[in-house]
This record gives C-alpha cells, sequence and structure tokens, in this order.
C-alpha cells in the first residue's frame, strides 16, 4: 500500500504537465473581466509548489545561469515571431512614428536614467550599473499580452495596442547593443584594452544591420515557399501553422551564426512573412501555434520564478532597493514615456497608458543572465533580487491595472469590450487590409 503514495517522479511530472496545459487553455477565459493577469496566478502556483517540503529543486536563476540564460531566450523569439505575426499594420516610417519614439528616444532614456540611478543611489559599479539599465528597460514582449493587439486580422490594433505591441517586438533587439556595451566597460576596466570602435563597429552597426537584413531575406524567402511559389507544394497547403515555430528558429539560427541580433532578425523576419500575403487566413493559424507554445513556455518560466521567490531570491533588499524598483516603474519609465511622445497625436490618455504599461519581464531575465554570463560581476546575488523585485512589481501592477484601463480605454474609442466577434472596422490600424 505505501507504494500508492510514492508515485513515480516521470508520473508526477506527466500529471503536472496535464494541469498546467489545462490551465494553459483556461485561465485566459477565466481572467478575462477579472483584474488579474496570467503571470500573476503562475507566479503565485509557483511560489506555493515551492514551498511545499518535499519539492527538493532551488530554481534560482543562480544556480543554474546557462538554463535560464537559453529558457528566457526560447521564451522571448517565440513571443517576438508571435507579435510579428499579429501586427496588421504596414510598416513604414510614418505609420510607425510611435514606435520610433518609443524605440529612439524613451528606450536610450529608460537606460540612462536607470544606470544613473543604479551607480549612485544603489552604489553598483558603472558597467554593471549599465547592465542593469539595459535589463530593465525594454518593455517586455512575453508578459504583455494584455496589451498587445489581437491576432491578425482581427482589427484590434488602436495606437495604444499598436505601441505597446511593436514597441516589445523592437526594443529587445535595440537594447542589446548596450548589454554589450556594459560587457565592453566591464572587460576593459580589467585589462584596459580599447573598445569604443570594436563596440560601435561591431555590436551596433554589424550586429543590428546585418540582424535587420538577415531577418528581411529570411522572411521573404518564407514568404515565398508558403504563399507565392506557383505549385501545390506551398506551405500554406499544409494547413500547419508549425511552420512559423519553423521561421523562428531557422532566423534565429542563421543570423546567430553571423554573429548578429537574433531578437531583431526574428521579429524582422516575421514582419517580413506577414507581408508576403497580409490577408491569408493562414497568418492566424501560424500565429495561434506560437500563442500556444509561448504560453506554455511563459507559464512554466513563471512557475520557476515564483519558485525562487518563495525560496528567497529577494534576500538582502534593502528599503533603498525597494524605492528604487519603484521609481524605475513609476518614474522613470512613464516620464521618458511621456518625452517620447511629446508632439506625438494622440490623445493624452492614450499617451499616459502607453507610458505607462512599460511591462518588464521574461527579456530582463534574458538580458541580466547573458550579461552575468559574459562579464565578471561581484554581487550577482544582490542584481537578480533588484530586476526580480522591479519584474514582480511590475507583474502585480500592470496585471492588475490592465484589465480596468483597457476596458475603458475601449469604451472611450467607441468599443464594447465585452461584444463577441470582430470589432467595428474603424478600429484597423492604417494600411490594413
Amino acid at each position: 500500500m505505501a507504494t500508492l503514495f510514492q508515485p513515480d517522479p516521470y508520473i508526477l511530472v506527466l500529471t503536472g504537465a496535464g494541469f498546467l496545459i489545462a490551465l494553459v487553455a483556461w485561465l485566459p477565459l477565466a481572467l478575462k473581466r477579472l483584474p488579474l493577469s496570467l503571470p500573476i496566478v503562475c507566479i503565485a502556483l509557483g511560489a506555493a509548489i515551492f514551498s511545499l517540503p518535499g519539492v527538493g529543486l532551488d530554481p534560482s536563476p543562480l544556480a543554474y545561469p546557462e538554463f535560464t540564460e537559453r529558457f528566457t531566450e526560447f521564451v522571448v523569439i517565440i513571443a517576438l515571431m508571435g507579435a510579428g505575426l499579429k501586427l496588421d499594420r504596414i510598416f513604414g516610417l510614418h505609420r510607425w512614428q510611435v514606435t520610433w519614439r518609443l524605440i529612439l528616444v524613451t528606450l536610450p532614456l529608460s537606460i540612462a536614467a536607470i544606470t544613473a540611478l543604479a551607480g549612485t543611489w544603489m552604489g553598483l559599479a558603472w558597467p554593471v550599473a549599465l547592465l542593469l539599465g539595459a535589463s530593465l528597460a525594454p518593455t517586455d514582449p512575453v508578459l504583455a499580452a494584455d496589451v498587445q493587439v489581437g491576432p491578425p486580422k482581427t482589427g484590434e490594433e488602436d495606437e495604444v495596442r499598436f505601441g505597446l505591441t511593436s514597441e516589445a517586438g523592437m526594443n529587445d533587439g535595440a537594447a542589446f547593443p548596450f548589454v554589450h556595451l556594459a560587457i565592453a566597460l566591464s572587460l576593459a576596466a580589467a585589462t584596459g584594452e580599447p573598445w569604443a570602435m570594436r563596440w560601435l563597429t561591431y555590436n551596433v552597426l554589424w550586429e543590428i544591420g546585418a540582424g535587420v537584413a538577415g531577418g528581411y531575406l529570411i522572411g521573404r524567402a518564407f514568404g515565398w515557399v508558403t504563399f507565392r511559389i506557383p505549385a501545390e507544394t506551398k506551405l500554406a497547403q499544409t494547413g500547419d501553422g508549425l511552420i512559423a515555430l519553423a521561421a523562428t528558429f531557422v532566423s534565429y539560427g542563421l543570423t546567430e551564426m553571423i554573429q548578429s541580433y537574433g531578437f531583431l532578425s526574428v521579429f524582422v523576419t516575421a514582419l517580413t512573412f506577414r507581408h508576403a500575403h497580409r490577408s491569408h487566413d493562414f497568418h492566424r493559424e501560424m500565429h495561434d501555434v506560437t500563442e500556444q507554445v509561448e504560453r506554455l513556455a511563459m507559464m512554466v518560466l513563471l512557475l520557476l520564478f515564483g519558485g525562487a521567490l518563495a525560496r528567497g531570491l529577494l534576500e538582502g533588499l534593502s528599503w533603498w532597493d525597494v524605492a528604487a524598483a519603484v521609481v524605475i516603474l513609476l518614474v522613470i519609465r512613464p516620464l521618458t514615456g511621456l518625452i517620447g511622445l511629446w508632439g506625438f497625436r494622440a490623445a493624452p490618455g492614450e499617451k499616459l497608458t502607453i507610458a505607462f504599461f512599460g511591462i518588464r519581464g521574461v527579456g530582463s531575465f534574458y538580458y541580466l543572465s547573458y550579461g552575468l554570463n559574459h562579464m565578471e560581476v561581484t554581487g550577482a546575488e544582490h542584481l537578480w533580487a533588484i530586476l526580480g523585485l522591479v519584474v514582480l512589481l511590475s507583474v502585480l501592477m500592470h496585471g492588475l491595472t490592465v484589465t480596468p484601463v483597457m476596458r475603458l480605454l475601449d469604451r472611450k474609442q467607441g468599443r464594447n469590450p465585452d461584444a463577441e466577434g470582430l470589432p467595428p472596422p474603424g478600429l484597423q490600424g492604417p494600411g490594413a487590409d
């Protein structure tokens, strides 16, 4: 009889995976009208599971630095493909001006402000402060799902949703040069070797340029074999959305092989892929597959994050660190967001919403783990505690406010948030088919 109460670990994993997949499918529907978000529930579940006395695994990112970097990298690239596929708005300088403002003004201002805060208030060394700033400045493409546009061809693309989706898709690649700058400064401090020219020519010009060009070419290739090839073997005939995952991995893998920014490449591939046949229903199939994989991977990661919190990830934080985290979320992001949107033609409430919902999450985990794995840093526990606190506060603050704020925004735009079916045609973004 004792064996009945000691199940095989493999059976436990299968059972847990079944419950997890069921939650992936059910929770978004259950939380649709509640002031809660899926990430909040996942973190709470993770904290509860890893608080049980029989769970011996330590999910701290400090214990598994390589796994943390690779797993967060995987989740982000899936989210970037999904973000690019669901954008209805045609790419262009004028149509995407809200994106350029957030990338070219808000992002560098946020990095500079957080770096200054970390280097003075927190007393971190300047290369480490820059790493923290580059990690905490980007809006996350994974946890920002509740403020992003709807699936392809649904028309759910008002300025707020479009701005936050396109920003989240593009700023991961835009923040990477600053992570490399922190690494370069750290190495230069130890060796005295010059760094500026290599960083500018290689980490900025080459890696961004090659990432954009590679992503575009791969997107064109997948677009052609999926929609344009004059044969019955075109990939769209399969009806299998797994092709989106193929495009994700090929784009990321090939561009990383030539030492460029794979994050940027994946997002550009998705945009180019979508542009190949904007009105085709197959885009919905591809988006749905990426969304399901992303949501499942996100839940696993957030369960581990909740477990790390339960096991003491935030230990050692001072009240000064807590105050700094609040300043990052409630002062730096909203202020730099409003500065970036200064003069942009949108209602004040829309600009304030975009500025406020700069959600921090999985991308921040990746950048910090990447930086720590490529530079010598003392006090990594403190950095993970600060970043973990900022992400936790962001998940709670944005998760509790996103539903009422977005529902209010919909009503102001003449849209019933409880209505079934597609939104009114007037909500489709400029250039939508």
